[in-house]
């Protein structure tokens, strides 16, 4: 028997390995829990609106989420929040590419999306999306008072809106699960309302929780 001691070799099989024990927590998880896990693992999505021509409209925007909630702040002005005012439906997709095909993983959703009017839920996406983005705090104060910069913070900037979307429907897609495996998961409007209150109690409390 002839034993390979080579670095790279168990750097493989070292990777493999924990794969392997990846693919098999996955498995054991509930639907639910594996979206949690993707919107906790990604900072960036795709939005889709639609427009008043009648052509879709996908741009790609940084979000946060609170559970199953998603937030992300959009120009007053722009063309999707224009969208919206007149259309409330929309479809966001996460996911990122991926070296081997059975490692593919990714949600697709279709929900709807509001203007956020209250000042605790504000406050509390603010703080949420400053742990999010850590990097944002270290811009300095003079950086963020001129230009687009002041859009990152939004005590400082008067043309941003915070939108929430609330999912309706969740298609998670799990290669490791099989070629091509989704799961479809659906809230109904009880289940929405439930949420929404579950999660206001913490804006209002204004305490932010690890995600991860």
């Amino acid at each position: 028997m002839i034993y390979i001691n080579s670095p790279a070799l168990i750097e493989h099989e070292s990777f493999c390995f924990s794969k392997t024990l990846t693919r098999h927590h996955d498995h054991r998880m509930r639907p639910k829990d594996r979206i949690l896990r993707l919107l906790n693992m990604h900072r960036l999505m795709t939005l889709a609106t639609n427009r008043p021509d009648g052509w879709p409209q996908a741009t790609l925007v940084g979000y946060v989420n609170d559970g199953f909630l998603l937030y992300c702040f959009v120009v007053r002005n722009s063309q999707k929040h224009a969208n919206i005012l007149r259309d409330s439906r929309v479809s966001v997709a996460i996911g990122e590419d991926a070296q081997r095909p059975f490692d593919i993983k990714g949600l697709s959703l279709a929900g709807r999306a509001s203007v956020v009017a209250d000042e605790s839920e504000l406050d509390y996406i603010s703080e949420l999306r400053l742990k999010r983005y850590p990097e944002y705090a270290a811009v300095p104060p003079s950086a963020v008072r001129e230009g687009a910069t002041a859009r990152i913070f939004r005590r400082t900037s008067t043309d941003m809106i915070l939108l929430r979307i609330a999912p309706e429907i969740i298609s998670v897609l799990d290669y490791s699960r099989g070629f091509g495996h989704t799961d479809l998961v659906t809230f109904s409007e009880r289940d929405l309302d439930v949420l929404l209150a579950s999660q206001r109690h913490r804006w209002d409390d204004n305490v932010i929780e690890d995600p991860s």
